[in-house]
């Protein structure tokens, strides 16, 4: 089956070759923020444990990759990335220079997905985290080298739908991955301790974590909204002699900043390391 031209967006048809939690979670947004309707979107797996969720939300089904493909122009291969390469080579001979290909597998360079694909293929890498599923994703795209301003454009006005997203050097996209990837695991950490905290001091469980949760997101709205360093939310929040900078002291014997910037080091390098392979 030929692919026709890219249509508008409110004729977008998009493929998910690969169907776990992350596709699952930028196909949500889309159709969330209306920006993809349900039946437009096709879904390809091995097997229905994954594709049942994609059935639920509306969206079309198959376990053939090759006509997720044929069908869609713009795709998403959201597979593990060892099985990527493979994946690539089977659907090779069905890609058109109309299409737009975008790769969500961690490691998998721009330069080997255009090895694998025809020559002159518009390819993309994005890295996206998993609060993309309530719309208030971090993500990053880098372009590859046949790839045009329209098509990022497209591609970024489609994941905004899902949270803030930027385009980057590809050099950034690995620390993406420590800093944000790996990043929600490290606040959910940090959300926990927090609540843990105030259990110890007697308040019930379920209230702590709701309430460290929403400090949490507003916190985070405060800074996104005013544009301002955290150093200087900090410092709003402290009074001499108060309760913020004996906290804050705590925090800093225990070395949570030394602890934070290490953890976010190491999942990057691991990124890169994953890159190497």
């Amino acid at each position: 089956m030929a692919v026709v031209a890219a249509p508008g967006l409110d004729q977008l048809r998009v493929g998910f070759v690969g169907a776990g939690r992350m596709a699952e979670a930028l196909a949500q947004g889309f159709i969330r923020a209306g920006k993809v309707e349900a039946q437009h979107i096709l879904a390809s797996a091995p097997s229905d444990r994954n594709l049942c969720h994609f059935r639920a939300l509306g969206c079309q089904t198959t376990h053939s990759n090759q006509e997720v493909v044929q069908n869609c122009w713009l795709v998403f291969f959201a597979t593990k990335p060892h099985v990527l390469p493979a994946v690539l080579a089977e659907v090779a001979p069905v890609v058109t220079p109309e299409h737009i290909l975008v790769s969500v597998a961690a490691g998998i360079s721009l330069s080997t997905l255009e090895e694998l694909l025809p020559p002159a293929t518009r390819v993309l890498r994005i890295s996206p985290n998993l609060p993309c599923v309530v719309q208030e994703g971090a993500m990053v795209m880098a372009r590859g080298r046949h790839t045009g301003n329209s098509d990022a454009e497209l591609l970024q006005t489609l994941l905004e739908a899902c949270g803030q997203c930027e385009e980057v050097p590809e050099a950034h996209v690995d620390i993406h991955t420590g800093l944000s990837g790996s990043g929600v695991a490290f606040v959910c950490a940090f959300s926990e301790a927090l609540a843990e905290g105030a259990i110890k001091m007697g308040m019930p469980s379920g209230l702590a974590h709701r309430i460290a949760a929403q400090t949490l997101l507003g916190t985070a709205k405060l800074l996104l909204q005013k544009g301002q360093h955290p150093a200087q939310l900090r410092t709003d929040v402290c009074t001499p002699g108060g309760t913020t900078i004996y906290g804050l002291h705590a925090l800093e014997r225990g070395g949570l900043r030394a602890a934070t910037m290490s953890a976010v080091e190491a999942a990057t390098c691991r990124a890169r390391e994953l890159s190497g392979k």
